[in-house]
């Protein structure tokens, strides 16, 4: 038996089956609304590295699936859902797409920022000193034009000056499935 289709164990099944689209959505939004932004808090500044993608990515799953419980399958196996099945049920609006979003957000809120701002003076100042040998380190911003890249985003610069253009660009990221 793969680890698809392994049976999952409730002591009353009857009562997982019975479990309502309305009320799985109930608790998906209280997701949302209460535990994402204390999971995400300050993602903003974050340099999205693999180990923390993966760690986001299975806490949010863990939710999920006790969320949207098993699925029986046509021959009365329960099996947990997969990931592509979670995906799809939250229409790609994962957690790494959010915190995306909202680095997104942050990045446009500092470039339309005066150039006298104080934090966009801290955003544009560079050391004096020299850097430590070897690879560099990946930056905040080289992440945030990475994002950008892969949104096929050329033109950024214009579009980041209009606020509402900005925040179709925001809403979209927050549903790619390939960012």
């Amino acid at each position: 038996m793969n680890r698809f289709t392994r049976k999952v164990h409730f002591t009353n099944k009857e009562k997982a089956s019975e479990l309502s689209s309305t009320s799985s959505w109930i608790q998906c939004d209280t997701v949302w609304s209460v535990i994402r932004p204390i999971v995400v808090c300050g993602c903003e500044t974050l340099v999205l590295k693999d180990n923390i993608i993966q760690r986001l990515s299975v806490f949010e799953r863990k939710i999920l699936r006790k969320i949207f419980g098993p699925t029986k399958e046509d021959n009365g196996i329960w099996r947990i859902k997969t990931n592509k099945e979670l995906d799809e049920l939250i229409n790609h609006r994962n957690v790494i797409n959010y915190v995306k979003a909202q680095r997104l957000s942050w990045f446009g809120h500092i470039n339309r920022m005066p150039e006298t701002s104080i934090v966009r003076k801290i955003y544009k100042w560079k050391p004096s000193t020299s850097r430590p040998v070897g690879k560099p380190k990946s930056q905040w911003e080289d992440d945030v034009r990475h994002d950008l890249r892969k949104m096929k985003l050329i033109k950024w610069v214009e579009r980041v000056q209009v606020l509402l253009k900005w925040k179709d660009i925001i809403e979209k990221t927050k549903i790619l499935p390939e960012l």
